[in-house]
């Protein structure tokens, strides 16, 4: 079956930002946005540039995957809902998102209590004797050579690992096997209601 993709994109949105609102921005940031977004962020980013703000990096952003921030910029997010911002915590020390015409800074007690949520799947991994790995068959989403590496690795530290790959990744299905920590390599959405999954970009140097 052939697929097509589709750009989805949002309309009726404010072409421009008030000053006001731009001075809350460092002088140095990463511009990300959601694909819906993209116009919208091509004329942010100019105003930006326009007013002395220093876009260093200007990337879609997707909830399957990391951005590319090695420098731990801070992050504008042009976008909606909390779903993108909830994968950006794990990788920016400092966000701000716009919304409204409005920009806001994420509060820091809000990136403490998720980042001190999510440590708490690294401690399960670390003392976890049987390990799953989980693997997506969609599209973009797909990681069987990270998963088959990591199997690799974790068995040679006497780890018993099970990869399971899936269309439909259903965790109401993990009580029915028994596994102590779950290694996610598809969207790190996954994880972020499940103290049992570890994101395979959370894991430590093995």
């Amino acid at each position: 079956m052939k697929l097509l993709f589709i750009e989805s994109k949002q309309k009726n949105f404010p072409d421009k930002v008030s000053i006001i609102e731009i001075k809350k921005l460092p002088k140095k940031l990463f511009l990300a946005y959601s694909i819906q977004y993209k116009d919208l962020a091509i004329k942010i980013k100019k105003q930006l540039e326009k007013e002395k703000i220093k876009v260093e990096k200007f990337q879609q952003v997707l909830g399957c995957s990391n951005i590319y921030n090695k420098d731990k910029l801070p992050v504008l997010l042009i976008g909606s809902g909390e779903f993108h911002l909830i994968n950006l915590y794990l990788q920016s020390p400092i966000i701000y998102k716009l919304e409204n015409n409005k920009i806001m800074r994420i509060q820091d007690s809000d990136i403490k209590r998720f980042t001190a949520y999510r440590k708490s799947a690294l401690i399960k991994f670390l003392s976890a004797k049987s390990i799953g790995i989980l693997v997506s068959t969609k599209p973009g989403q797909e990681n069987i050579q990270k998963a088959t590496d990591l199997k690799k690795i974790l068995e040679k530290k006497q780890k018993s690992v099970c990869i399971f790959l899936s269309n439909n990744i259903d965790i109401s299905q993990f009580e029915n096997f028994d596994i102590d920590s779950w290694v996610n390599t598809a969207c790190p959405g996954l994880s972020f209601d499940n103290p049992d999954i570890i994101n395979y970009s959370e894991l430590p140097a093995l």
